[in-house]
């Protein structure tokens, strides 16, 4: 037989202690405010060069998105 043990409330605090949510990491920019790490989803930067053309991404959704099938049939 198992032997149970009722867990005080101090212990289940403790481990919750470790439940916290973190805000994110955040840094001011010429775009305004941006997540550390990540390139601009608006202007395609990071660290103030551009890496991600994103003009071509836009264009390139849209052209695949006009050509797909419409399931209105």
């Amino acid at each position: 037989m198992v032997v149970r043990m009722r867990h005080t409330s101090s212990h289940t605090r403790n481990r919750r202690s470790h439940h916290a949510l973190v805000a994110p990491a955040v840094t001011a920019s010429a775009d305004g405010v941006a997540m550390r790490h990540r390139v601009s989803p608006t202007t395609g930067k990071y660290r103030g060069r551009q890496v991600v053309d994103v003009e071509s991404k836009l264009a390139k959704k849209a052209a695949k998105k006009g050509t797909g099938r419409s399931s209105d049939k």
